[in-house]
């Protein structure tokens, strides 16, 4: 197969060139961005997080899981409650052991959050993180 495309024509006609090729490397390209992708996942509910001198950075594959000032559990965007804590974590770390970041609103009671903790432990989560702002100097 040529590169170039003959008129078929002794009129002197131009030959094009042959762009398959190069669609079919962008097409490749683009399959591969998308698998190799990183999704983050949000909670979905703007958290007041509390500052702390000691934060650092969190991993990029967790799940994040929010306590709202009222006391409301939220995940995905979706209040769940207290009592599907468990089985919302049992079954994601059924696909891989992933950690558990706990976004408590700072005006959010701490029992709920003891709760919440205790709840993640639970359902098999080893390593439990609450989130918190970085202290402004």
């Amino acid at each position: 197969m040529s590169r170039f495309r003959d008129s078929g024509g002794d009129d002197g006609g131009e030959g094009g060139i042959d762009l398959s090729p190069m669609i079919d490397c962008v097409f490749i390209l683009l399959i591969f961005f998308i698998v190799t992708t990183t999704f983050v996942e949000e909670t979905g509910v703007a958290v007041d997080k509390p500052q702390a001198a000691s934060a650092s950075s969190l991993e990029k594959t967790s799940i994040l899981i929010a306590l709202t000032a009222e006391g409301a559990v939220v995940y995905g965007g979706k209040d769940i409650g207290m009592s599907l804590v468990q089985p919302l974590i049992r079954r994601m770390l059924q696909k891989e052991d992933l950690p558990v970041i706990l976004q408590a609103d700072k005006a959010a009671p701490s029992g709920l959050l003891v709760r919440l903790i205790d709840e993640a432990k639970l359902g098999g989560a080893t390593k439990v993180s609450v989130a918190t702002s970085t202290a402004k100097s």
